[in-house]
């Protein structure tokens, strides 16, 4: 079968559309989590932080202003089909593109800079993080998370021994957000990725923020792995901005893939109230 032709025109225009609108608009399951969690948080601090989270989601439709001054480092994942042909130039630049387009038209800051070292700022916010996956069938997909720095340089890696087991993620989750869980604007959506190797575990843990939050994990042990650190975690009274109580995060997000015998890769990613994930799909 002939392959199917995409131009990546189109995958420039659906980046920046993506890129754009998750700036200035909450995801849907996000407003819910928030909504409930008026409902069950018992601090009157924590209840007016999240009416206020609210409120800046609602004016941020309306007066067109992004959720947080720090709109983020792109990070975009593609599936392309393994039928489809790229036509009309080159990937990573048609997604740098569309994330360009998107910071100029929304205003958005810039907030990437060249190199670590010399902290040269690029002007454009780009380039963007990619993550490029060959999958079967005759179409595109593509995901783009913006990440804040708030909640990026909170996450944590470790190597665990299998001897740890469950126990040894459960202390190293709730250990992290102990640490570091009140400098990510909480309440978060905590992201845990477990097994593969080292840099496996940080790339599921992004992957894990593309899941519907109210939907548990279909793998039984990570769906009841996620409701204990949810327990455990509102546990800790760190609540909405840190300053106290019952609401610290709204869901955590366990993903897992097959490790080596004698490892045990953990990674704690965190992110902030401000959850800024969108979806597309290309067809042929």
């Amino acid at each position: 079968m002939c392959c199917g032709e995409i131009d990546v025109q189109r995958i420039t225009e659906t980046v920046e559309r993506i890129y754009h609108d998750i700036n200035f608009n909450l995801r849907e399951d996000v407003l819910a989590a928030l909504n409930k969690a008026l409902q069950i948080e018992e601090s009157e601090t924590g209840r007016e932080i999240i009416r206020q989270i609210l409120e800046n989601a609602s004016l941020s439709i309306k007066q067109k202003l992004p959720l947080c001054q720090d709109t983020g480092v792109a990070v975009v994942f593609v599936q392309i089909g393994q039928d489809v042909h790229l036509v009309g130039g080159d990937l990573a630049e048609a997604v740098n593109e569309g994330v360009r387009r998107a910071r100029a038209r929304g205003y958005l800051r810039a907030s990437l800079v060249r190199h670590p070292l010399d902290r040269e700022n690029t002007g454009d916010n780009t380039p963007a993080m990619l993550h490029v996956e060959l999958v079967p069938g005759r179409k595109i997909a593509i995901d783009v998370v913006a990440r804040g720095a708030g909640g990026e340089n909170c996450g944590r890696v470790k190597m665990l021994s299998p001897s740890d087991g469950k126990d040894g993620v459960v202390d190293f989750v709730l250990d992290t957000v102990r640490q570091n869980g009140a400098n990510a604007c909480p309440p978060l959506v905590v992201g845990v990725g477990i097994g593969g190797t080292q840099d496996v575990a940080a790339l599921i843990t992004k992957k894990a923020f593309l899941r519907d939050i109210n939907e548990p994990s279909p793998d039984p042990i990570c769906a009841e792995l996620e409701d204990r650190l949810l327990g455990r975690i509102n546990a800790l009274g760190v609540g909405p901005q840190g300053l106290g109580g019952r609401v610290t995060a709204l869901a955590v997000l366990v993903e897992a893939r097959p490790c080596h015998i004698a490892s045990l890769p953990v990674c704690v990613n965190l992110m902030c109230h401000s959850f800024r994930h969108g979806h597309a799909e290309l067809k042929t």
